[in-house]
């Protein structure tokens, strides 16, 4: 099954950076699960709001330039934040990025610098970050919708 981008989510595409723009157009024919675009480029405002409730932790967000986006998967036309969708996301963007040559980060993988070079689901990627994080003794951040070029 083939998924179509909504008007909304094209909007929200508006100002973001070319070849990223390309990757989602592309992952939105690959995906198992459908998605839209909730977030592209921002303004400065609204990264320092973000920041302040802890739902973003910089101000040097790549969204302030337009080289991020973050998506939400759709079950129906229910949105939703189940974690074990967003890895399916990944896998087409990630199929996507290597189609059409865009080095790409994933929020989800956060340690993988460029989920093209990752050799296998990015649900592996996922739990590869979250075991050197726990090994850092560290808490991993998990950003699942997001993405951003390299």
């Amino acid at each position: 099954m083939s998924f179509e981008l909504s008007k909304r989510s094209l909007k929200n595409l508006e100002g973001v950076d070319e070849k990223l723009k390309i990757v989602v157009l592309r992952a939105i024919h690959l995906t198992k699960i459908d998605f839209g675009v909730i977030c592209g480029l921002r303004t400065w405002e609204e990264q320092e709001a973000l920041v302040a409730s802890g739902a973003s932790q910089t101000m040097k967000s790549k969204h302030l330039d337009g080289r991020a986006v973050d998506l939400m998967a759709y079950i129906g036309s229910r949105g939703s934040w189940e974690l074990n969708l967003y890895d399916d996301i990944a896998d087409a963007m990630k199929q996507a990025a290597i189609d059409l040559d865009v080095p790409l980060r994933w929020g989800g993988a956060w340690t993988v610098p460029d989920i093209r070079d990752w050799s296998s689901t990015m649900e592996e990627a996922m739990q590869s970050y979250v075991a050197i994080r726990r090994e850092q003794g560290k808490r991993p951040f998990i950003d699942a919708p997001h993405f951003e070029l390299v």
